[in-house]
């Protein structure tokens, strides 16, 4: 069961990579875990991702390899993510299979695109709508850098923010997610060209589609993803051509 906790704003908090290692001083930085990954996957590890406190507030920096090593996500370590859903015109969402060589959660099904906003200064925000508007910069890079969907295909204006969910999951004994994950909604015909690094496979599901789909013992789906559908998704879902704006820009975040 989720519960919600109001966002509050209290102070102000320098963007570093030193800010990290001084609250958690014992996070684990060795190189070992990457050992016999792909060399492009080990490359992404090394982008830098916002850490953030329990209320979604940037204290900091660090790395994507320090943000899902479950030795410092156990420690704590909480950083900010997005997840896109994109539908075309027939009201199909888009899903994709991730690589064989992601180091997190590989071969398994999600939504169209799940990735961070880096800690830059056109994706960052320390409040609310400045930090809508960093994720949707970073869905557009994503989208362009995964699936090779052009950002005007997606303008910013036509994404919808709906909530944020902050969940925490394994993805085996070492990798795992601990995220405030912004949900984003879009509504779009795209040309795909598929980088093979990052989804081996997509496909577009209908809501029934979809339930089918979770019925198949031989699929596997990323937690958050399941965790979405099994919560909010299909009531989002049946609204998106009327009535979503309700469920939109919600100021809470979802404890999953």
């Amino acid at each position: 069961m989720s519960t919600t906790t109001t966002v509050t704003e209290t102070r102000a908090a320098p963007i570093t990579a030193e800010t990290i290692l001084s609250l958690f001083p014992d996070i684990d930085t060795s190189g070992e875990a990457l050992e016999g990954h792909d060399e492009e996957q080990i490359r992404l590890m090394d982008e830098m991702c916002i850490v953030l406190d329990e209320n979604d507030y940037p204290i900091g920096t660090a790395s994507k390899k320090l943000c899902h090593l479950m030795t410092n996500i156990d420690k704590g370590l909480l950083h900010r993510a997005f997840s896109v859903f994109l539908f075309n015109d027939k009201n199909e969402l888009l899903l994709q299979q991730r690589a064989s060589e992601k180091i997190t959660f590989p071969d398994m099904w999600t939504n169209t695109c799940c990735s961070h906003p880096l800690g830059v200064p056109t994706e960052t925000g320390s409040n609310l709508p400045d930090s809508i508007m960093g994720v949707k910069r970073a869905a557009q890079r994503k989208l362009d850098q995964e699936l090779g969907i052009k950002k005007e295909q997606v303008p910013l204006d036509k994404f919808r923010f709906l909530t944020r969910i902050h969940y925490k999951a394994p993805s085996n004994g070492q990798w795992g997610e601990h995220e405030i994950d912004y949900i984003l909604f879009i509504k779009a015909n795209v040309d795909l060209d598929i980088n093979p690094n990052e989804a081996q496979a997509t496909q577009y599901v209908s809501p029934d589609g979809l339930k089918a789909l979770f019925e198949d013992p031989t699929l596997k789906f990323t937690p958050w993803f399941k965790l979405i559908c099994e919560s909010m998704l299909f009531q989002w879902w049946d609204h998106l051509d009327s009535g979503l704006e309700k469920f939109e820009n919600e100021q809470e975040i979802r404890r999953m």
